[in-house]
């Protein structure tokens, strides 16, 4: 793990207020925290995102990554997280020389409530090599049954979205977060902290398979990408293109392949 000066400080997830139901009666109910979160590269400000607040270092540090900004850990020298300004502040001594122009070329994306990504971002796909992956149909049946235990928040309150990062049917890591593209972004950035290689994972996410998301999970160096929601044409033309095992839809006993099938060995097949 590098040693530099971090923060780590998480804000509260949700909050309980008084709702009225359909009998007139009052109803404490637990919803889902919102706040901005802005993030800064060497003190020049780069994105506000909306966040739940999980995670708000490892999220700043995968947001950076993913966009194209840093690529070096071990050039990090601290990630100021200040929720009284609402701010995350990465300093590196790695060189930032044309980030102007970068930030200069922007693309709204499908992210929830309309993300942006930045000029950087589609930079080095070519040259990504993923290994194939060997999964099990009852490795996924067993990750999704595992998945069950998790979702805390969106069992409160809804309102979220959830990532994971697995192993086999094991849940290494999860998070929440208002949007999908912050929950990946913060386990991007678990990896990259830890300087964990994706090569064995299963990428595990409630949201849509976007474009977006396809080519995040491949930068994480992760083969297989697994969704309880659908895809778009653009998702699985990059998938296709990158060599990711993609499986929708999948709930319960349930799932589709439409990319690597010849990767998966259906050992559980029902009559």
């Amino acid at each position: 793990m590098p040693q530099f000066s971090r923060t780590d400080t998480d804000a509260p997830l949700t909050k309980s207020v008084v709702a009225i139901d359909a009998s007139g009666q009052p109803q404490e109910r637990q919803i889902a925290c919102e706040r901005p979160l802005t993030l800064y590269l060497n003190w020049q400000p780069i994105v506000t995102l909306m966040t739940l607040g999980a995670r708000p270092e490892k999220l700043a540090l995968g947001y950076l990554k993913n966009q194209g900004f840093i690529s070096d850990i071990d050039k990090v020298e601290s990630v100021i997280v200040d929720w009284d300004v609402n701010s995350a502040a990465v300093i590196t001594s790695e060189s930032t020389d044309g980030l102007k122009e970068k930030l200069s070329e922007k693309t709204v994306t499908s992210g929830c409530g309309q993300g942006s990504v930045f000029g950087s971002f589609m930079a080095g796909l070519d040259e990504i090599q993923l290994p194939v992956p060997a999964i099990r149909q009852s490795t996924i049946y067993g990750l999704l049954k595992n998945l069950g235990e998790y979702n805390e928040t969106y069992k409160n309150a809804g309102a979220v979205h959830g990532c994971g990062v697995c192993r086999n049917a094991e849940i290494l890591s999860f998070v929440e977060d208002i949007g999908r593209h912050n929950a990946v972004d913060t386990l991007a950035g678990e990896l990259f902290l830890g300087r964990q290689n994706g090569d064995d994972l299963i990428f595990y996410t409630t949201g849509r398979l976007t474009s977006e998301m396809v080519i995040k999970v491949a930068k994480m160096g992760i083969p297989v990408l697994v969704s309880r929601s659908g895809i778009t044409e653009m998702g699985l033309e990059l998938a296709q293109k990158m060599g990711i095992t993609l499986v929708s839809r999948a709930k319960g006993r349930h799932f589709l392949v439409y990319n690597g099938a010849d990767t998966i060995d259906f050992d559980e097949v029902q009559a």
